[in-house]
């Protein structure tokens, strides 16, 4: 027999009052399936087993036996069995009537239920619509409350379709039976039961869905109202928060009528701005994302939500579109017209020039009358031509630092201190030697630091000219390639180099830049400080003449000063840097040229004849009374008899009389000094730097002018032995090899100089191997009138 699985369910939120009543009574009423119950149906009234007048024996029994019935038994018997009949169709009709009060109500509920649901499929979807969603809640309140209504009525239908069952149960249906075209009684009050069960299971199954779709219908009806809600509220505030910032936007004046001064704080304003109204970011995601969610939901906004919606983050867009711009503007307005920009530096150049900027800020000059453009600014170009007057010069040491010369004058940087330079570092944090640069924060640097200049030396400068001539000579010498970016020691060796101080002071200061904690250096730092070094004789074309482009020579031959040791102290560079070695002589000799430019020997030039002598006096040590200017000296003029392969002394300050003193005394040693002797002591003006993988250096003429400390302070005549001896010994970085040539070779040429301080202490400077202690000034008297005494001899010999 069938199950019961149409037991009512029940909305808890309606009926939960009676649930324990309905639940119990029909667990008692509903049969277990697949149990056949005993069914007392009437018997029909052909069944003889309940009529003994309808026995067999009755009706086939032998009538000799019995004999003939009586007719008044006859009528009984006939009288019976329709009394029977009538029982059985009354019980018939009775059952009939019963389910049949059953299958009318059943129907119309299946019939009713069914409707509802349509209805309820029909209030879907949801449209997005606050006060169409408020309207759609109300409708289903209703629908709700009549559905509500109607549950007492279908339960009590259902409970007798269950007491009905429970009353009259049914077997299952079987094959045979089914395909019978004769159904007994029996099987037309199963068939009944069964007709009923089916129509209970379908109204139970449609009020259990209806139930459950209403609970979901009013939950998703509640959420969806709510998410509106939220995104009206939500969608108002934006409206507002955008109208007052389109507000202050439409107060923004135009970009070209703000005073350069106000850009910074307009800058700040709109940074300010910016971050008032960033809530409005967050406003504008969390509304999209609930329209998102409803649509997932299928719930689509109303035309007049979508089209707000939609006007929001249009504005939104238009003003961060304004607002980015807007400071772009003021930005770019800032860097080219503002302080630091480089608007100021377009008044460098005059007409037919123009001054452009490539898109990495480095500056390049339109020339519109020849249609060209090129790198270098023209005051630039003109003075790049005027440094080929100095190609003359025999000598690269000072060919290139003469040009030097020129190029810091040029620049202004004479007058500028290494003690301001700092000043201008620190207040621009350029402490890390490893940062990198780009052109507007070296413009930045440059102008403060010739703004500088201006207030110190209370002289007039002409700083957008100066800005951008030293950015030029930086660029060319660090930046050849126009990248537009430099390193921070880069910089700083630039301007050092080129800055009105002691070349020992300078030094100290670029080696406390690749030094540690503890002013030590190892050879990685060295090195790059070299390499930033020898860029600036490179940018000239002169760097062969100085070891070339590799620096490792010279960084190996620095620490041979180190002990061993892998790192080498500020002392001990600067003990190397004294030798003037090879890599490093250019900056020495520009320090000379700097003294040696406002200096007068009130002596002639024994080619020339010029008198006073201006700048370096060159002395002959072989001949007496031979004094050569710097111009006849450096560009190898040499009068008859008077050849550059002999010892010669050069003077950057005024000669002293113990200094001629000590050149006469020298003077007379060498008149008694052969040519050989000459090729054996070669006399070298600076320190050679070579290393077994390169090739040797070239050779470096006996002619080269020596230092006064040298030779001149060594005992005259008797100590000349000792002296070469001692040369030899103090010497050993010097290449042996080289040897003495009549001709002059212009990469090595190198000289030997006088200072103030030559008769107190070595200058800063010199190359000083074989210096020897002061004598008195009696032994020298002393050693000079022997000298004369055998002089005397002789020319009475002769």
């Amino acid at each position: 027999m069938q199950g019961c699985p149409y037991t009512l369910p029940r909305c808890h939120e309606w009926h939960a009052a009676d649930r324990f009543h309905h639940s119990r009574s029909l667990r008692n009423t509903c049969p277990q399936p697949q149990v056949r119950a005993a069914v007392t149906i009437p018997a029909p009234p052909w069944d003889g087993a309940r009529d003994p007048c309808l026995s067999p024996k009755f009706l086939n029994g032998s009538v000799g036996a019995i004999g003939p019935l009586e007719p008044s038994a006859m009528n009984l018997c006939w009288n019976e069995i329709k009394k029977k009949s009538h029982n059985l169709r009354a019980r018939l009709e009775a059952f009939s009537d019963h389910s049949g009060k059953l299958q009318l109500p059943l129907q119309e509920i299946i019939d009713w239920l069914s409707q509802k649901d349509e209805e309820l499929s029909a209030q879907l979807p949801l449209q997005g619509d606050v006060a169409l969603v408020q309207q759609e809640k109300e409708t289903h309140a209703a629908f709700m409350e009549e559905v509500k209504s109607k549950g007492p009525y279908i339960y009590s239908i259902l409970e007798s379709a269950q007491a009905f069952l429970s009353q009259h149960p049914f077997e299952e249906l079987e094959e045979t039976h089914s395909e019978s075209k004769d159904t007994s009684p029996r099987q037309r009050i199963q068939n009944l039961s069964r007709f009923v069960w089916k129509q209970a299971t379908v109204a139970s199954e449609l009020w259990e869905k209806l139930t459950a779709r209403c609970v979901d219908q009013h939950r998703h009806i509640e959420h969806t109202l709510e998410h509106l809600l939220e995104i009206q509220g939500t969608m108002e505030e934006l409206s507002s928060t955008l109208t007052q910032a389109e507000g202050v936007r439409a107060t923004w004046e135009p970009i070209g009528d703000l005073f350069i001064d106000s850009l910074p704080e307009h800058i700040q304003a709109v940074k300010l701005f910016k971050e008032e109204f960033s809530p409005v970011k967050d406003g504008v995601k969390l509304v999209n994302d609930l329209a998102h969610q409803l649509a997932i939901s299928d719930v689509h906004l109303s035309m007049e939500n979508s089209r707000a919606l939609e006007q929001i983050n249009i504005r939104w867009k238009q003003l961060q579109m304004s607002v980015g711009e807007r400071l772009k503007q003021l930005q770019d307005a800032h860097r080219d017209f503002g302080p630091g920009s480089q608007h100021f530096l377009s008044t460098s150049v005059q007409v037919p020039w123009e001054r452009a900027i490539s898109p990495n800020k480095v500056p390049y000059y339109i020339n519109h009358q020849a249609q060209t453009t090129c790198w270098d600014h023209p005051k630039m170009t003109e003075l790049y031509q005027t440094l080929a007057d100095l190609n003359n010069i025999k000598f690269s040491a000072y060919r290139t630092a003469m040009k030097l010369r020129r190029v810091q004058k040029a620049l202004r940087l004479d007058l500028v201190t290494l003690t301001t330079a700092l000043e201008i570092f620190n207040e621009h944090d350029l402490q890390a030697s490893e940062h990198v640069m780009d052109v507007v924060e070296v413009i930045h640097c440059l102008t403060a630091l010739y703004e500088r200049l201006e207030e110190e030396r209370g002289i007039l400068v002409n700083v957008p000219l100066c800005v951008d001539m030293s950015l030029n000579w930086l660029l060319n010498v660090f930046d050849s390639g126009r990248s537009g970016k430099m390193r921070a020691l880069s910089f700083k060796t630039g301007i050092a180099c080129l800055c009105g101080t002691e070349v020992k002071e300078k030094l100290q200061y670029l080696f406390s830049q690749v030094a540690n904690s503890g002013s030590q250096c190892d050879q990685r730092h060295l090195g790059a400080l070299l390499h930033e070094a020898i860029q600036v004789p490179r940018q000239l074309g002169e760097v062969a003449a100085f070891g070339g482009s590799n620096v490792e020579p010279s960084v190996r031959s620095c620490f041979r000063f180190s002990t061993g040791k892998p790192v080498i102290e500020a002392s001990q560079f600067l003990e190397w840097v004294n030798l003037e070695p090879q890599s490093m002589v250019w900056l020495a000799v520009l320090h000379r040229v700097t003294i040696a430019e406002q200096v007068k020997h009130q002596t002639k030039c024994s080619i020339c004849r010029q008198c006073p002598i201006k700048g370096f006096r060159y002395r002959s040590l072989k001949q007496f009374n031979v004094d050569i200017c710097q111009t006849c000296f450096l560009t190898g003029r040499a009068s008859k008899g008077n050849k550059l392969h002999y010892p010669i002394m050069e003077y950057y300050t005024p000669t002293t009389s113990s200094e001629n003193m000590r050149d006469f005394a020298t003077t007379l040693k060498n008149k008694f000094r052969s040519k050989q002797y000459f090729s054996k002591h070669p006399q070298r003006g600076y320190l050679p730097v070579q290393s077994v993988l390169e090739a040797d250096c070239s050779e470096t003429p006996s002619s080269s002018p020596m230092l006064p400390h040298a030779d001149t302070h060594s005992r005259i005549e008797h100590f000349a032995s000792r002296l070469a001896e001692m040369e030899s010994q103090n010497c050993s970085f010097f290449n042996d090899s080289l040897s003495p040539d009549d001709s002059i070779d212009e990469d090595q040429y190198l000289l030997r100089h006088s200072s103030p301080i030559t008769d107190r202490e070595p200058a800063f400077g010199q190359q000083a191997p074989c210096s020897m202690g002061t004598e008195s000034k009696g032994e020298l008297e002393k050693i000079l009138a022997h000298l004369e005494d055998e002089n005397r001899i002789m020319e009475g010999k002769a």
